[in-house]
């Protein structure tokens, strides 16, 4: 009785765990790099130059390595998105931009 508990916890631990990971937190370059990756899946028009320069110094670099690996990940496995995650995708890109 005592093996079966253990192994019943074995199998459910890991799935737990699985249903708490997250993506990136708000605020990070990594989200940024996110949703920019995200956009260019929709096909919104960005101005990668423009997300970078609104970026402190130091986030940089976290940036393009979050968003070089991001791009590999799309071009593996592209995903369409709707019109409306079209418009949420390509309205918060524009604040991105902007800030």
């Amino acid at each position: 009785m005592r093996f079966a508990r253990y192994f019943a916890c074995g199998l459910v631990l890991p799935v737990l765990a699985g249903c708490t990971t997250t993506g990136p937190v708000p605020g990070t370059p990594e989200f940024t790099a996110a949703r920019v990756s995200r956009g260019y899946d929709c096909g919104v028009r960005i101005d990668r130059g423009r997300v970078i320069a609104r970026l402190a110094p130091a986030d940089r670099g976290r940036f393009i390595a979050a968003n070089a690996s991001f791009a590999v990940k799309s071009y593996k496995a592209p995903r369409l998105c709707d019109a409306s995650e079209r418009d949420a995708v390509q309205r918060e890109l524009a604040s991105l931009a902007k800030r």
